[in-house]
């Protein structure tokens, strides 16, 4: 069975406050990697496209979403007061925001950016299963995110939110 694997990269910035770190509460960024692993639902078969599907039906998306709506976002709690700032002073930014349920850690945007590829999957009907999405924070930490360690099911997001949606969205303002 042939993997597809794809990489690419985005510049971020975040703060994490129930962390209860100094050093993580204020804000600040990553240049992050997030690669992805895909295995297409039936085994490789000679062909005349030899191929389950074409590699930019299967990015296509995915790159778009990152590089238009990830790419350059700060990622906030939904309960920072930071959120409140730019609804007053900075609302045409507020679509720049990425918002989670709790500190955006990389654990956090990982299972994001799980459920995001899976609703694009789903929606645009491509003979892919999602084995696993890795990102890299810094040279010396990345989370990988698999089906032995993340369920969608019992991952504890409220239905609707953001991530479990075919649309650009990374809030839900």
């Amino acid at each position: 069975m042939a993997t597809l694997e794809f990489t690419r990269r985005y510049a971020m910035a975040h703060r994490l406050l129930a962390t209860k770190s100094a050093k993580c509460a204020i804000p600040h960024g990553h240049n992050e990697f997030v690669t992805v692993r895909l295995e297409p639902e039936h085994r490789f078969q000679f062909s005349d496209a030899n191929s389950v599907a074409p590699f930019d039906v299967v990015k296509k998306r995915w790159h778009q979403w990152i590089d238009e709506h990830v790419d350059h976002a700060l990622h906030l709690g939904e309960a920072d007061p930071l959120i409140g700032y730019f609804r007053d002073n900075e609302p045409e930014r507020l679509s720049q925001i990425m918002t989670f349920q709790g500190d955006p850690t990389t654990e956090a945007l990982a299972a994001c950016f799980w459920l995001k590829l899976s609703a694009f999957i789903a929606d645009d009907k491509l003979p892919f299963i999602l084995r696993e999405v890795r990102i890299e924070e810094t040279p010396t930490n990345t989370v990988i995110i698999n089906h032995t360690n993340f369920d969608p099911r019992t991952c504890g997001l409220r239905a609707g939110a953001w991530p479990w949606r075919a649309d650009m969205s990374i809030n839900d303002f």
